[in-house]
């Protein structure tokens, strides 16, 4: 990972007892924990123990038996607050409240990986954008020209820059965020894949250009190895996740910005999709509601998740076509 909207540490890695097992799985989410925000981890099942990554101060710790600590923001509390008194609670990690640990503030969430054995995961960011609408207005009030933007930039496309960004050597900020958004999925389909755990450690977050339908079908059919029966769960999964969201109060008001479905499945079988991450949630003023599919023009907030969702179900429908 290189890009910005994925850049949050992961301090909890899963552990093997055995040694080469051990080491392999230590290396592998040593690997993750800068690439992908996976706040699940499985420390209380048998074959595991889950220790911190030292020198690192993480976003995770391990808490009680099937529960996991995420470092505290106020805004994701009121998110969860709020949640937990919807519909879309069946979709979202259980939340336990603010808890202090060594000085600072988590709030507790159910560990989504509890009731899986050797779980492979996948992260996608949904909407067509992963940056607030005040983000960008901050960014242009100072625009400030970055050369660490411009060599990601071109480390992804060499021909991306103008004519004046090669000159300097630079980028600005709001044309680097709306520019990140266009090479992936997100601008086009509503959703881009971050990342990808598998059950035996590797990982792979290389999806910062998979942008077509087909790209996408490709991936996935990787991801699930062709199994059909954890298709079908995933897609039926996702068509209730998409009636609850219709009905849900708390999505109709809210801008829902850098927020994932993550999956998770197992050899087994079991498979499930949950909501996460809600630091970038944003309460609409009073009165005010959004479709989640009409196209984005600066001031009306559409985040186009439900253009995500939709496109989602679909690309997953044609793979039980084929």
């Amino acid at each position: 990972m290189v890009s910005d909207t994925i850049r949050w540490s992961r301090d909890i890695y899963i552990e093997h007892i055995t040694g080469h097992r051990q080491y392999q799985e230590k290396k592998s989410w040593h690997t993750i924990k800068t690439m992908v925000n996976l706040p699940v981890i499985s420390p209380f099942k048998k074959r595991y123990s889950w220790v911190q990554l030292a020198g690192h101060t993480g976003s995770f710790k391990a808490a009680d038996s099937g529960t996991i600590l995420k470092r505290f923001s106020d805004n994701e509390k009121e998110c969860f607050e709020l949640l937990m008194k919807d519909p879309l609670r069946s979709c979202v990690p259980a939340f336990h409240g603010v808890v202090e640990r060594d000085g600072e503030k988590y709030i507790q969430l159910d560990d989504l990986l509890t009731d899986f054995e050797g779980p492979c995961v996948m992260d996608c960011k949904m909407g067509i954008r992963t940056y607030l609408e005040e983000e960008l207005t901050k960014a242009r009030e100072k625009p400030k020209l970055r050369k660490d933007m411009y060599k990601k930039m071109i480390e992804v496309d060499p021909l991306a820059p103008t004519a004046e960004e090669n000159t300097q050597h630079a980028v600005t900020k709001p044309r680097y965020m709306q520019w990140r958004e266009t090479i992936s999925s997100s601008a086009n389909l509503g959703f881009r894949i971050e990342g990808i755990k598998r059950v035996d450690g590797t990982c792979n977050t290389n999806f910062k250009t998979t942008k077509t339908r087909e790209q996408v079908f490709q991936v996935f059919m990787e991801f699930i190895e062709g199994n059909t029966t954890i298709l079908k769960k995933y897609l039926r999964r996702l068509h209730d996740i998409h009636l609850i969201l219709e009905s849900s109060d708390f999505f109709k008001r809210h801008e829902v910005i850098g927020s994932s479905l993550l999956f998770v499945h197992d050899d087994s079988g079991h498979a499930n999709v949950w909501l996460i991450d809600f630091g970038k949630t944003t309460l609409l003023p009073d009165g005010q509601t959004l479709d989640h599919r009409i196209p984005w023009q600066e001031g009306n907030r559409e985040d186009g998740y439900l253009l995500g969702l939709d496109n989602l179900i679909s690309i997953l429908d044609s793979i039980t076509e084929r």
